[in-house]
């Protein structure tokens, strides 16, 4: 209570107040216990290493129960059917350095943190939390995780020192760090680069592991040879040029540094900085792909006189869980003409949603194959990569919110307006014609901001269906504003706006019929951002298979 009060202010003594004296229910009890923890030993003990080891258990804890992780929106919430439970988690956060807000949504309560802090707590998630991405029980491993470790990457902050001159080259310290926690290495550089760490403790070389594999860099602990219980972990370059931005111009650094007072042969040397600077590693058992761009389409293709290596990619792309027709085609070579394997965009979109969604043996295989794209894109030009690097980072995408709890503000004609999604689904349905319709149905509160307060509060269903029109068979959307809705069809078509809008970062189209009608027209785009959906994104991904040319 006394650091409640230190951290928030006298007034939420109140309510939480009201908590401690609905301690007698046991339910109620084994909810406050476990976060009241973390902020005992912040106020006794101080923020640091060890205090926030036990911040990030519980965290994690709470995060894989009612707890949630979205990169794309950079938010980190704690879910709770108690205000009193949310309030303390709020407090629990704040003496950590973590600021959080906590709403109402429908029944329940919603403690989230944002920008900066969300980073961190996906920092000490992935961090302390269990289980690994690698490894460990598959039906335990879920999106979170995955969402936590490209979130927690923003707040990697990698350093070097301690350059100095060895019998074999030259070596020096480097020091990556997230979410206050932090790790020293050894750089080495001899015939290759060689990051090193050495600890008899498992859970501190357990840790030097996860912060490399959230730098980019595949990593596992081992028991040294010959050694009494010390661990190890070790890469050398081409893993290490795998790695986050960050981490490779860091080594880069140490490498130019050590060229410049000549401690290393500068020829072999700038083999280590062509692959640090530039990423340029080929994964090994892949064959060349050519990545390029046809009228401003990606091109993703390997092509082969050779029936087996084409046949080697096929069996591959089917253990990744692509489907050929679907995803790829496949041509088998003839006499001297080249067979090929073409990998759609829809096919590179699937593999980069695998890489976060799939088993565990899909995600390693579609990981590496995206990585790989783009690296074969990066090397082709910056028109390339970004034409790849967004087709990945929509397919990661798909799935990965959810529609209720969702909240946003957007502007529509001048006027802010808040829209709070309560929740949604969709279905394949089919026109007169016989020709399948995709109808989403969105359930959102919608309330225009006057100053400090939100008016005009509306809550109902807004349906908005989709088919294909035109010889280009695009896919197009349209909503019928109601006119017995609250304020007429006007004001209604600015809340279907506001809710197509906030939920795709897109502003739909709004046009007036003769007869006085006002439709809301949306187009690939709006779809590809309702798409990221969990309760929309599965029949979305159907009704474009069906649909598609």
């Amino acid at each position: 209570m006394e650091a409640a009060a230190k951290r928030l202010g006298e007034e939420i003594l109140g309510e939480l107040n009201a908590l401690r004296n609905k301690l007698n229910d046991d339910k109620i009890a084994r909810e406050v216990i476990a976060p009241a923890l973390p902020l005992i030993q912040a106020e006794r003990l101080g923020v640091d290493e060890t205090t926030l080891r036990y911040l990030g258990a519980v965290v994690s804890g709470a995060i894989d129960g009612d707890g949630y992780v979205s990169a794309a929106m950079g938010v980190v919430g704690l879910t709770s059917g108690e205000h009193e439970i949310a309030l303390l988690w709020k407090t629990i956060l704040a003496a950590y350095g973590v600021k959080a807000e906590v709403r109402r949504v429908g029944s329940v309560f919603h403690m989230a943190t944002s920008d900066v802090g969300a980073v961190k707590l996906a920092g000490l998630y992935f961090l302390y939390g269990f289980p690994l991405l690698e490894g460990g029980d598959e039906k335990v491993i879920n999106y979170k995780l995955a969402e936590a470790v490209e979130l927690a990457a923003e707040g990697l902050d990698i350093r070097w020192e301690g350059l100095r001159k060895t019998e074999s080259g030259a070596a020096a310290d480097l020091i990556i760090s997230v979410a206050g926690v932090a790790v020293k290495y050894n750089v080495y550089l001899r015939n290759e680069v060689v990051l090193e760490f050495h600890s008899t403790n498992q859970s501190r070389a357990e840790l030097a592991a996860r912060l490399l594999r959230l730098a980019g860099v595949s990593a596992e602990v081992k028991r040294k040879e010959g050694s009494r219980g010390e661990r190890r972990v070790e890469v050398s370059t081409n893993r290490l040029a795998a790695g986050h931005e960050k981490l490779r111009k860091a080594l880069a650094e140490i490498v130019r540094e050590a060229i410049a007072r000549g401690w290393v042969d500068a020829d072999k040397a700038g083999g280590w900085l062509e692959k640090l600077e530039k990423g340029r590693v080929l994964k090994e058992g892949w064959p060349r792909y050519k990545v390029r761009l046809v009228e401003g389409a990606l091109e993703v293709r390997f092509a082969s006189t050779d029936p087996n290596s084409i046949e080697r990619e096929v069996q591959r792309f089917k253990e990744m869980g692509l489907e050929e027709g679907k995803h790829f085609s496949v041509k088998t070579p003839e006499g001297d003409r080249d067979g090929y394997v073409y990998v759609r965009r829809e096919g590179l979109a699937y593999a980069a949603w695998l890489s976060v969604h799939g088993s565990e043996r899909q995600r390693e295989l579609a990981a590496e194959f995206v990585n790989y794209i783009l690296q074969r894109a990066w090397e082709e030009g910056e028109d390339v990569y970004r034409k790849a690097e967004e087709i990945v980072e929509g397919g990661k995408a798909r799935g990965s919110l959810t529609l209720e709890g969702f909240e946003k503000e957007v502007e529509v004609d001048g006027k802010k307006h808040i829209v709070k999604v309560i929740g949604g689904d969709a279905e394949i349905e089919e026109s007169r014609r016989g020709k399948p319709l995709l109808r989403m149905r969105i359930t959102a509160e919608v309330g225009r901001v006057e100053g400090e307060h939100i008016v005009d509060r509306v809550v109902r269903e807004y349906t908005i269906t989709f088919s294909r029109r035109g010889a280009g068979n695009a896919a197009v959307g349209f909503a019928t504003a109601k006119a017995d809705a609250p304020g007429g069809r006007e004001n209604d078509a600015k809340r279907l706006a506001a809710v197509v809008e906030a939920l795709t970062g897109r502003k739909p189209g709004v046009y007036r019929k003769k007869n006085g009608k006002i439709m809301i027209e949306c187009y690939e785009g709006h779809l590809k951002g309702f798409a990221r959906y969990a309760e929309l994104a599965g029949a979305i991904e159907k009704w474009l298979d069906e649909t598609g040319q």
